[in-house]
C-alpha cells in the first residue's frame, strides 16, 4: 500500500491540534496503524450506499470519530483517499473524489 500522503494524515489531526494536541497525534497515529492493516486486508472495509464518483471502502479508526475512505482495485495496492469526520456530509465532502495520479 503506498503511504497515505501526508496532507491525509494530518487533515482530521489540524482540527483538534489546537486544542487538544494529545488527541490529534494519537488520530494521526492510528491512521499510519490502519495503512498495513487495510493493505494486508484490502476488502476489510465497508461499502456505504455513499452516493460517491469512485467505488470506496469505509474503515473506521478505533477510538475516534473518523474514518478512512479508501480505494481498491484489482492487481493495484489500496489508495487512502480521505480521513473523514463521522459528523461530515459525507456525499458532499466525497464529491469531488478523483482517483489520485500514479
Amino acid at each position: 500500500m503506498r503511504a497515505p500522503p501526508r496532507r491525509l494524515q494530518t487533515y482530521g489531526t489540524r482540527r483538534i491540534a489546537r486544542e487538544e494536541p494529545a488527541a490529534a497525534r494519537g488520530l494521526r497515529d492510528a491512521v499510519v496503524q490502519a495503512s498495513p492493516r487495510i493493505a494486508r486486508h484490502p476488502d476489510i472495509g465497508v461499502v456505504r450506499d455513499e452516493p460517491v464518483p469512485l467505488p470506496v471502502r469505509f474503515v473506521p479508526l478505533p477510538r475516534y470519530r473518523y474514518a478512512l475512505v479508501y480505494e481498491t482495485r484489482p492487481g493495484v495496492l489500496p489508495v487512502i483517499l480521505r480521513v473523514v469526520h463521522g459528523a461530515m456530509d459525507l456525499p458532499e465532502v466525497l464529491a469531488g473524489l478523483r482517483r489520485p495520479a500514479p
